[in-house]
């Protein structure tokens, strides 16, 4: 396979999305999202910035999206969900992978006192 075909290396918070949006599974929308990313991190995730950066990730064909029935609770509008495709689960093997090749040998320097 050519380097081309790979997607494009991810920024942090483009992983912590997708890797949010994988653990959510079927309930992954932007609300969630952010809400599992600041429990697991203590990182501040806006609605807004997650919307953003999927709306990204759509466009670089990572994730696809669909909207659920609409709920009386949002006024008759339909939530959105997001689910990774199989680019985008590669992209975050690919970011893994690297940050595991990075932190080789650095688990001394690593470690927290």
């Amino acid at each position: 396979m050519t380097q081309h075909h790979r997607p494009a290396p991810l920024g942090e918070f483009e992983l912590l999305v997708l890797m949010a949006t994988l653990s959510l599974g079927d309930e992954a929308y932007p609300v969630a999202i952010a809400a599992d990313i600041e429990a697991r991190t203590g990182r501040r995730a806006s609605r807004t910035s997650v919307l953003i950066t999927l709306e990204r990730l759509q466009d670089k064909e990572l994730v696809h999206s669909r909207y659920g029935d609409p709920t009386p609770e949002r006024g008759g509008r339909p939530k959105r969900f997001f689910k990774v495709k199989p680019r985008g689960l590669q992209a975050v093997r690919d970011a893994l992978h690297r940050i595991e090749a990075m932190t080789s040998g650095l688990k001394g320097v690593l470690k927290r006192s």
